[in-house]
Formats: structure tokens, C-alpha cells, sequence
């Protein structure tokens, strides 16, 4: 066994990690941590290895010709990056930021093409989650083509909702940001939090907003998410 491998011993277990990894108490596996709107992954980059995030809350954006971000999804634990990188030998093709305090193991990408990528079980893991990836990329797909941008704030309100969070106070500066990621404007977004607070389903603060009512915020969704 590896010095540190206690730190990640308790992950392995909780999502039964060591079924798809060969001797995974002999392979160097990190434990990484980034904090809230730290980048995990930038787009362009060379593809150093994989990531399992193990905690937290990530948002998956890619870049587009107007220099804007498109956002494709919102990870949850367990989701894998670097997969596609990896298969296709390109460059990181998304940028990965964590939404949340997020915490991940990494495995660099020798040790992957070295060890684990002759290993049925780990190749069968690594194709469950590019199915979902191709599954929820074709969701993304949709909304940003075919919602209102009332319905995709919406749904981008309730993909980053955290279980049982009441009175959230999303802040000022995060609106550019938001406007960005679900294809519109600083100011169209502001005329949108206005409406919604006019309706009493937000509350327009002056450092930003909080949600009132996140039922209203769904039904608003239809029940689409980014993730």
C-alpha cells in the first residue's frame, strides 16, 4: 500500500472504486481539492490525467466563437474528466470549475495507460460515463437551442440548488457570469430578475437576489436540468 492511501481509502468504499481498478491500494492516487470558482480543467490544456470527483459541485462550460461560455452540465459525485481527452489523445476540450468545495482523486496519465487501460472492468466504468455524457450533451444541446431565457435561468437556478437550501443569496458579481453560461445578457438577466421579483418568486437585493419561492422556479424549468 502507498503512503497517503488512507485519505482516499473511505472514497474507494463509498463508491466501490476498487471493483474497476486493478491493486488500487499500489496505484499513486491523489487527493485534490479545489475551493468555490477554482478551475479544475481549462480548455486548451494538455490532459495530465484523470479526475474522479468525489466531492462537491462542478460546472462543465465550453467555450464558443463570440468568445462566450455554453453551458453543458452540472457534475455531481461520482463523474470522471479527462475521459474524453484521454481516448481521443486531444487537449482538455471543457473548461471544469467547481461551483462548490469539491474534492477529487487523480490519477496522472501514465499510470492510467500504464496499468488500467488493458482492464476490462475499468474500460466498462469509463463507457458508463461517456454514454451519460453523450446523453446529457444532447439535453444541453436542446435547451440552449430551444428555450426561453427565462426557462434556461430557470433551470440553471435549480440544477445548482443545494438539498434543502432556502435563502441563498446569490451575489452581484455572479450575474455576468450566469448570463454568460446560459447565452444572454448583464442586462436582459437584471430585466429578468426584476420580473421574477415583481412576481415575488425572487428577491432583488442590492448586492444581488435570493429565491423566494423555488417551486415557482421549477414549474418556470419544466422540469429540465444541466446535469
Amino acid at each position: 500500500m502507498y503512503r497517503g492511501y488512507e485519505k482516499i481509502e473511505p472514497y474507494m468504499s463509498l463508491f466501490n472504486l476498487e471493483q474497476i481498478f486493478a491493486d488500487a491500494a499500489l496505484l499513486p492516487i491523489q487527493l485534490r481539492e479545489y475551493d468555490s470558482d477554482e478551475y479544475v480543467l481549462t480548455e486548451g490544456d494538455e490532459l495530465e490525467g484523470l479526475y474522479f470527483q468525489v466531492e462537491g459541485l462542478t460546472r462543465v462550460s465550453s467555450s464558443v466563437e463570440t468568445g462566450k461560455s455554453l453551458l453543458l452540465r452540472f457534475c455531481h459525485p461520482l463523474s470522471i474528466f479527462g475521459d474524453i481527452e484521454l481516448i481521443q489523445k486531444v487537449a482538455v476540450q471543457s473548461q471544469v470549475q467547481a461551483v462548490q468545495p469539491s474534492k477529487f482523486l487523480f490519477i496522472d496519465i501514465q499510470t492510467v495507460e500504464r496499468n488500467l487501460m488493458q482492464d476490462y472492468r475499468f474500460l466498462n466504468e469509463l463507457l458508463k460515463h461517456l454514454s451519460y455524457k453523450l446523453q446529457t450533451c444532447t439535453a444541453a444541446s436542446r435547451i440552449n437551442s430551444l428555450s426561453s431565457v427565462e426557462e434556461r435561468f430557470a433551470i440553471y437556478l435549480m440544477s445548482t440548488r443545494l438539498p434543502k437550501e432556502f435563502g441563498k443569496e446569490i451575489s452581484t458579481p455572479h450575474i455576468p457570469e450566469i448570463a454568460s453560461v446560459i447565452g444572454t445578457t448583464p442586462r436582459h438577466l437584471n430585466r429578468l430578475i426584476q420580473k421574477l421579483s415583481d412576481l415575488e418568486i425572487l428577491c432583488k437585493k442590492r448586492k444581488g437576489f435570493v429565491v423566494l419561492d423555488w417551486e415557482r422556479v421549477d414549474e418556470l424549468s419544466n422540469g429540465l436540468r444541466y446535469d
